[in-house]
């Protein structure tokens, strides 16, 4: 934690429910993108976009740390100005394959080369941002990640049961970047019991800084996403589609997916620990405890990992 400095709660928010989520124009190719001053947080930045054949796009600026994510499409080609490429693979989409994905260190500038799969095609992008910390151990030079780099777990029982896939965890040696999808089969739950990182009380809980993308493996369906305080001061509740984006600024934030849709969402999270340490609803804390007595669901992992279910984290 060396230099870095430590705030002791999230910054005030008033953003309506409006606000608070954001929806692309184009549903079959969004694109969105938030930032601090857009969202009334310190540090996160955030981008969806699609690249078509022959497009490239500059990522990275000084003083900034960056992770791109393969959402699906095809692959793509980070090329930073003094290092190797990182060449991702990728994937069709979300629900295909584990992910590839790439982390540059702060201040490094790259470009983004697209390779798409099909002609006439997209590849789909998400691009996470956040300035330095000052803190030791960030590593100095361009990683790339993939699938095997990927730990994979599955977590809660019932129906309750979903996967988590964490791509850039506390342990990796970024600076204030965190990054997770969770796979939520039709029906279930994530997100549960409702936390919340909205103040640093550490080792229970941190602030967190926090935005969810959606993607459904049917796109014409919807899911629920809640997001509260626990004095009432805020309830949103909306059905979110293929492709949106909520804020989590604060609060408690459950998720649930409607019958006859898995879901998905991906997780870019800053603040200033390394750790996804977080504090339940106390009213509802107690279905933790309930799991060990419940089966976990047959359906998970949505996505499986080469190996599974060794390669499984329970």
């Amino acid at each position: 934690m060396t230099g870095a400095v430590v705030h002791p709660r999230a910054l005030p928010n008033t953003l309506s429910a409006e606000e608070l989520r954001i929806r692309p124009a184009d549903r079959d190719r969004p694109e969105l993108a938030v930032d601090p001053s857009r969202a009334g947080w310190r540090y996160l930045s955030f981008r969806v976009t699609a690249l078509g054949a022959g497009d490239e796009m500059a990522v990275g600026s000084d003083g900034l740390e960056t992770a791109v994510v393969v959402l699906g499409g095809g692959g793509a080609s980070v090329v930073p100005e003094a290092a190797p490429p990182l060449e991702l693979p990728g994937r069709e989409s979300v629900f295909e394959a584990l992910p590839w994905a790439a982390w540059l260190p702060p201040g490094t500038r790259a470009r983004i080369a697209s390779q798409p799969r099909q002609d006439g095609g997209a590849v789909h992008l998400a691009l996470a941002q956040a300035p330095a910390s000052g803190r030791s151990g960030v590593a100095e030079t361009p990683i790339r990640i993939g699938p095997d780099d990927v730990r994979v777990e599955v977590r809660g029982a019932g129906n309750a049961t979903r996967q988590i896939n964490h791509i850039i965890a506390p342990d990796f040696p970024a600076d204030r970047l965190l990054l997770v999808e969770v796979f939520t089969p039709a029906g279930n739950w994530s997100s549960w019991p409702p936390h919340k990182h909205d103040v640093d009380a550490m080792p229970a809980e941190a602030v967190l800084e926090e935005v969810y993308h959606y993607r459904l493996r049917r796109p014409e369906g919807w899911a629920i996403q809640r997001l509260y305080r626990g004095d009432g001061s805020r309830d949103a509740l909306w059905a979110v589609a293929h492709g949106d984006l909520v804020l989590v600024t604060d609060g408690y934030h459950p998720f649930a997916a409607a019958h006859g849709y898995d879901a998905y969402y991906l997780n870019a999270l800053a603040g200033d620990r390394r750790t996804m340490a977080c504090s339940f609803d106390p009213d509802l804390d107690w279905t933790r405890a309930a799991w060990s007595g419940m089966e976990t669901d047959p359906r998970v992992p949505l996505v499986r990992p080469a190996g599974w279910p060794r390669a499984i984290d329970r």
